[in-house]
């Protein structure tokens, strides 16, 4: 067994000097990833520093309507604040639906950005996997991939991104923002996400040390008409096949504004520009959302297991659009 050390500072700046001074450090907040990896072996880290006495538990008003998440709020209190309940509908639907209740009481929002893909050749420790140990190829390329992306992949790396509740944040734009030892700044949470590319094991641009302490919501109005649907293979608490986050104004007839993000297809929380644009000042009808629907999945890759993620997402876009319309 290997050896592990354990911290708990009482201020950020202590948390961040820890972990930026070593590079076998790692924030601990609810543990429901970061224990799991630790313990089969996949993540190998020395030292976890607890950063759950640091004061970013809380869900806070901004200007113009938005709120901003703290990073150490539980899933369970944001998903049933009532300001995130009547505001953004589909980030509380997301959270719910995103695990159990015992996890949705532990898990923090910042963890839950953060957390591993569930591809199982990246957790099995053996099989080849370049997001594990980059260079030694992807087994999923040619292996069971049936729950893999289709969107956003590389000849490197075809894992889904797991997080519901990303999905939500990058249909509104949210923000993450993240101190470190070179101070504080924001990141557009669409650039939070990397593709794989040529590096997928590296798939945030945090530096080391770097820790999210809150996410921001901007003040929209369509987001409080947003839903967020699920699809799976059970209903329990099930990763997504695909999932669709959703906001629409319609206004005789004509689509005035449109927020579309997808998950379960993408390597990354999926934005659906083109679908958006597509969209934007046409006609609200079926058949202009079947149309936006294809546009947007015209790209995909697919493999020998998961080629019915395809239809399966086009479906979903067409029935939360055409529900929302």
């Amino acid at each position: 067994m290997r050896p592990l050390s354990y911290a708990r500072p009482h201020d950020a700046a202590t948390a961040v000097a820890m972990v930026g001074r070593n590079p076998g450090a790692a924030f601990l907040a609810g543990g429901t990833t970061e224990v799991d990896l630790l313990r089969i072996g996949v993540h190998r880290h020395d030292l976890l520093v607890d950063i759950n006495e640091l004061p970013y538990r809380e869900v806070e008003e901004l200007p113009g309507g938005g709120l901003r998440l703290g990073a150490l709020s539980r899933m369970s209190d944001v998903a049933r604040d009532q300001r995130v309940m009547a505001r953004y509908p589909a980030v509380s639907q997301a959270l719910l639906l995103g695990a159990s209740e015992q996890l949705r009481n532990m898990a923090s929002i910042g963890g839950n950005l953060c957390q591993r893909v569930r591809c199982g050749y990246f957790r099995d420790g053996i099989s080849a996997c370049n997001k594990r140990d980059p260079g030694t190829g992807c087994a999923a390329l040619e292996g069971i991939n049936r729950g893999h992306a289709v969107l956003g992949t590389s000849p490197h790396c075809i894992a889904t991104h797991p997080s519901d509740l990303a999905v939500a944040l990058v249909a509104f734009d949210a923000v993450v923002h993240v101190i470190g030892p070179g101070g504080s700044r924001s990141i557009a949470i669409n650039d939070f996400y990397m593709l794989p590319g040529d590096a997928p094991e590296r798939e945030h641009p945090l530096g080391r040390g770097e820790l999210i302490v809150a996410v921001d919501l901007p003040g929209d109005v369509i987001a409080a008409r947003s839903t967020y649907v699920k699809i799976r293979d059970r209903q329990s608490y099930e990763f997504a096949l695909v999932s669709v986050a959703a906001a629409l104004e319609v206004s005789e007839g004509v689509v005035r504004d449109v927020r579309l993000a997808l998950g379960g297809v993408g390597t990354k929380p999926w934005r659906a520009t083109i679908a958006e644009e597509q969209l934007m000042d046409g006609p609200a009808t079926q058949e202009a959302f079947e149309r936006a629907a294809a546009a947007e999945l015209s790209a995909a890759e697919v493999r020998e297991h998961n080629a019915f993620k395809v239809p399966l997402a086009q479906r979903a876009i067409v029935r939360v659009l055409a529900g929302a319309a």
